[in-house]
Formats: C-alpha cells, structure tokens, sequence
C-alpha cells in the first residue's frame, strides 16, 4: 500500500508533467473546475482546481462543497495509473475506481491520465 506521502508527490509530479503541455488551445476550451480524488484506504482527499487546462492548488483536504469531479480509488491504483501501468477506463471499466463527473469532464480528464 503506497503511503499518502507517496501518492501526494505522485500528484504533484504529474502536475508537473502537465505544466509541460502547451495549454494555450485548452484554455479557452476548458472551463474551471473543481476537482477530488479521494483515497479508499487511507479515507483521505486531495482537492485541486482545474483552471485554463492546468491543475493548481493541490491541497489534502476536501473540495469545500461538491467537486465537478469526483475520482475514488486506493492509493496503490492512483500511483500505477500515474506511472502509466494503469489506464483510467481500465480502472473505471473493471470497479478499481469511481468517476463522478459529467461526460464532458470524463472526455477531458482521459487527455490527462
């Protein structure tokens, strides 16, 4: 089991990755949202916000309200999908993780993972 620890940096390092991808085009495309992925096994939550394509504000706490995206999984299965050994339909299709967001939401985040 990875340790909050593990999953916190595997976070901020695919926030990194993405702060490598020309956003200019998404950013007018992509409308700001608020995001939550939540921990089965450590029943923790990291909140972020979405805003002209680009992740920011990652904090271990919950969205203070209802996120427009709502990912749950175990921290095991977030660091394999963020290492690319895991695909997000593959986890979605087979119960290793819950999306709750719009289809519009679910469309972009695969771009992402």
């Amino acid at each position: 089991m990875a340790s909050i620890d593990d999953c916190e940096l595997a976070l901020q390092n695919l926030i990194s990755s993405l702060d490598g991808i020309d956003h200019t085009d998404h950013s007018r495309k992509v409308p700001d949202r608020t995001v939550e992925l939540v921990l089965l096994d450590y029943d923790v939550a990291f909140s972020a916000h979405w805003r002209g394509g680009e992740l920011c504000d990652l904090k271990r706490a919950p969205c203070p309200g209802k996120p427009n995206v709502r990912l749950t999984m175990t921290s095991d299965d977030l660091i394999a999908m963020i290492d690319g050994e895991l695909s997000l339909p593959h986890a979605w299709a087979t119960g290793r993780a819950r999306l709750d967001a719009s289809v519009r939401d679910i469309l972009r985040l695969r771009r992402l993972l």
